[in-house]
C-alpha cells in the first residue's frame, strides 16, 4: 500500500494558532495586578516615630453652605459676599488653620463655587474640604 505523503506538497497547518498563548499570558497578568499591592505592603513595613508634643487640636472649621440660588450661607445664616469675606478674615485672626469647609448644592453653579472659592483663598485660608454625602452601595 502506497503512502500519498507528498513532502512537497502543502497541505499541513501553515499558521501558529495563538490564542492558548495569549489566554495564559492574560491569566498570568491578572494573578500579577492581584497579587502585587500585597506584596509591595508587605515590603514596606514602616514603624513610624513617636513624639508626645504632637498636635492633637483639630483646626478650627468654617461652615460655608452654597445653595441652588447662588446664595451663601455661613453656619446657617444667610450672608453675602462680602459678609463672607469679612467672616473668614475673622475666622481667620482668631485661628490660624481654620479650615473652610464648602457645603455647595448639587445643584448650584460652578461659577458660586469658584466664587466662595476665590474670597477664601483671598483672605489667605488655604484649608478647606468639600462636604459630599457618602454614597452606600446595598
Amino acid at each position: 500500500m502506497a503512502s500519498n505523503f507528498d513532502p512537497n506538497e502543502s497541505n499541513g497547518i501553515n499558521d501558529i494558532n495563538i490564542t492558548p498563548f495569549v489566554d495564559v499570558v492574560l491569566v498570568l497578568l491578572v494573578i500579577f495586578m492581584v497579587t502585587a499591592p500585597m506584596m509591595v505592603r508587605e515590603s514596606l513595613n514602616l514603624k513610624l516615630p513617636k513624639a508626645e508634643s504632637s498636635d492633637t487640636a483639630e483646626p478650627a472649621r468654617l461652615g460655608i453652605s452654597i445653595n441652588s440660588n447662588g446664595q451663601f450661607l455661613i453656619n446657617g445664616e444667610l450672608v453675602s459676599a462680602e459678609t463672607l469675606k469679612s467672616e473668614a478674615q475673622i475666622a481667620l485672626t482668631e485661628n490660624k488653620n481654620v479650615q473652610a469647609l464648602i457645603s455647595a448644592d448639587k445643584e448650584s453653579k460652578h461659577g458660586d463655587v469658584v466664587k466662595v472659592l476665590d474670597i477664601i483663598k483671598q483672605v489667605g485660608i488655604d484649608n478647606f474640604a468639600f462636604q459630599i454625602e457618602r454614597v452606600v452601595n446595598e
